[in-house]
């Protein structure tokens, strides 16, 4: 059901996720999806609000799913990560969080004629780093996928598995820290686990770099935090994410873009660039107050 909290059965649980259908949805219109998980210290409501998807929806008509998290125990710790991407969660507690993908999607489609061809997954820190791992598992499913302070590799993160079928994707982080930049670096520790995203992340780029994926490079100079970009004009803040979604179909030739002969929109961040070390990292001040999801 649209606007509300949703339960599905899978794999045997009863899992939720928030459901966001674009206003006046015509009859003939066929929607991308856009699924969105949500961080450490969040959750799905978070997401909507923080994102203002329906805002988004409703100017830019996708279909959004935000699920929330049934929690992921880091083995031999009692840090919960939400989803799963440690090194320590089994082959069956991946599958079974890939499945809750599959069964939302299935849900939306009995429900729903939406665009088969432009279905997206976009993860924000702990939800990123799943992300990374659905983009792998799901790679035959998925057009693109989009990690904001997420990647693979860095101690306690499943690494790339280099999936069977090239796919576009965003990745963005919270800067290098000092001397590379005039910031702080994008890194969390919880429980004693350190979790350095600008690591992850640029093994990330590597490791898409080596398979011939194409992705933009985004990064700024704030740290872990919810990312400083400006709402283009008209538009609500997170368009440029959005429309990489939209702009980045499953039938595009394998690693290719429109960007590459368009450039990047304008609705992206200036700090963002096509590829490995190509972007102007976003310097100066101005940057959203830092959180401790640890605590949440």
């Amino acid at each position: 059901m649209p606007g509300v909290d949703n339960a599905i059965t899978s794999t045997g649980h009863t899992r939720g996720f928030i459901l966001v259908v674009p206003a006046n949805l015509g009859v003939d219109e066929r929607p991308p999806v856009l699924f969105m998980w949500h961080w450490l210290g969040g959750d799905a409501n978070a997401f909507f609000t923080r994102g203002s998807v329906q805002e988004a929806a409703d100017e830019q008509r996708f279909i959004a799913v935000l699920p929330d998290s049934k929690g992921a125990t880091v083995l031999g710790t009692s840090f919960d990560t939400r989803w799963p991407f440690d090194i320590t969660q089994s082959s069956g507690r991946m599958n079974e969080e890939f499945a809750f993908f599959d069964d939302m999607l299935a849900c939306v489609e009995q429900q729903f004629m939406i665009n088969e061809s432009c279905v997206s997954s976009i993860g924000v820190s702990a939800g990123a780093l799943f992300t990374d791992q659905l983009a792998q598992a799901r790679s035959t499913t998925l057009a693109n996928f989009v990690s904001l302070s997420g990647g693979v590799g860095a101690t306690i993160i499943k690494p790339w598995g280099h999936p069977p079928r090239k796919l576009p994707g965003i990745v963005l982080w919270g800067g290098d820290g000092p001397p590379a930049q005039d910031g702080v670096k994008d890194i969390l520790g919880c429980a004693g686990l350190g979790m350095d995203f600008s690591v992850a992340s640029k093994t990330l780029e590597q490791a898409l770099g080596a398979d011939g994926n194409f992705y933009v490079e985004c990064k700024h100079n704030c740290g872990h935090v919810e990312p400083p970009i400006d709402a283009p004009m008209g538009e609500s803040k997170y368009a440029g994410i959005w429309e990489f979604a939209m702009d980045h179909p499953f039938w595009l030739q394998a690693g290719t873009s429109p960007y590459q002969t368009d450039g990047l929109p304008a609705t992206l961040p200036p700090w963002c660039g096509i590829g490995a070390n190509s972007c102007t990292p976003r310097s100066g001040g101005g940057c959203p107050a830092a959180e401790n999801p640890c605590t949440n």
